[in-house]
């Protein structure tokens, strides 16, 4: 598989969210709004890339007794990193995904990723791949947090989108409350799911 590959297999063919459905406590907890799962989704990104990379440097000289439990120390500390970080810079949105970021520990995507790949991979190959991976799973959550603060709240990252266009049209929004409640995670991610399945059968 080329470089290009590698990178955008994450994205598409092998979405961790839409195709291979791993991560779902913090992408259905946190896309109450589309900002959030920008958030939620860079923070996983900074984690997988870094830590794949630093995985695939270390493979050849650690143990494989103790393998998990080193390549969950490397991602701890990006989770770290990330953590406080975030609550220096972005101290609201830290607030606002809250237990979330530090349960990026335990995220089976980047477990996953550093067991599955990086642990028998190249440095670039595997950086490509965390690189291809985050980024699908931050448009995903992106996508869902979009819809869900659309239907929920009538706006996208806070700018008023579908008040607005009702106003203008002369009717009255009615918010849809169960979008931004847990339910609605559920029914968002139902219904994108079916539309995708849909349309990959329609395609074979």
């Amino acid at each position: 598989m080329g470089y290009a590959a590698e990178f955008t297999k994450g994205i598409i063919k092998e979405n961790p969210v839409f195709r291979i459905v791993l991560g779902m406590c913090p992408t259905l907890a946190v896309t109450t709004s589309a900002e959030n799962g920008i958030g939620m989704g860079l923070a996983v990104l900074f984690v997988l890339t870094c830590s794949n990379a630093m995985i695939s440097l270390i493979r050849n000289i650690v143990p494989d007794k103790v393998r998990i439990p080193a390549f969950i120390v490397v991602i701890a500390t990006f989770v770290t990193v990330v953590d406080l970080t975030m609550n220096a810079f972005f101290h609201p949105l830290h607030k606002a995904l809250g237990l979330f970021i530090p349960l990026i520990v335990v995220n089976c995507i980047i477990l996953g990723r550093a067991e599955a790949f990086a642990n028998r991979n190249p440095v670039f190959v595997s950086t490509l791949d965390g690189l291809g991976m985050g980024l699908g799973f931050t448009l995903s959550l992106f996508v869902l947090g979009s819809i869900r603060e659309l239907l929920g709240n009538g706006t996208i990252l806070g700018v008023n989108i579908l008040g607005a266009a009702l106003s203008a049209a002369g009717m009255t929004f009615s918010p849809m409350i169960v979008m931004i409640l847990p339910p609605g995670a559920f029914i968002a991610l139902g219904l994108i799911l079916g539309a995708i399945n849909r349309m990959r059968r329609a395609e074979a």
